[in-house]
């Protein structure tokens, strides 16, 4: 199958690829997963991200958000100490205070993923990209939805980030056009 080139030849990033990115999701454990990753990722690759999943998966109680909101700094501290996750405190510190407003947007939307959708009015945003060098960076709704997030209180949720969560969470298409997994799960032509 032709895939995005990004997904390269390591079996986890094309799993990845074909499986979860730009695939629509309504599950906030899953969105609030994805967007802890995202975060993570910073001046990182996604590669070295993704292989320490499973590892972030038992540090963080598969991201159950009311357990991560209650995360104690010698909690934390502990889990700076796993091998298995990226040691930066900044980003481990993130989990908690994004889980932490996740409930905050729970209360008042009744999901993170009711509040996150309406940016887009609850449909996938489908865009035409020819190669992986047409996918831009950031946009202006990763923009308006990085400066509400950092807003509301969330932590490594800038522009750039913000659209590759959007894209890892289904809110937006970006398989290129030849790539197999364009039309899966949407209703691209």
């Amino acid at each position: 199958m032709k895939r995005c080139q990004w997904a390269g030849e390591d079996p986890l990033m094309q799993q990845y690829h074909d499986r979860e990115w730009c695939v629509p999701s309504g599950d906030d454990r899953y969105i609030f997963e994805m967007l802890s990753l995202e975060g993570a990722q910073a001046g990182l690759s996604w590669r070295v991200v993704l292989h320490k999943r499973e590892a972030y998966r038992v540090a963080f109680h598969d991201f159950d958000i009311p357990r991560c909101a209650k995360l104690t700094d010698e909690e934390l501290g502990d889990i700076k100490m796993d091998q298995g996750v990226i040691r930066h405190m900044g980003k481990l510190e993130s989990v908690r205070t994004n889980a932490r407003a996740v409930l905050e947007i729970q209360k008042e939307f009744g999901t993170f993923a009711d509040y996150l959708w309406g940016y887009t009015d609850y449909t996938q945003v489908v865009n035409r990209r020819k190669t992986d060098a047409d996918i831009p960076a950031s946009t202006g709704l990763s923009e308006r939805l990085s400066k509400d997030l950092k807003k509301r209180g969330f932590k490594f949720t800038g522009p750039v980030i913000i659209y590759s969560f959007m894209q890892a969470i289904g809110m937006v298409n970006d398989h290129v056009d030849a790539c197999g997994c364009r039309t899966k799960n949407s209703n691209v032509n």
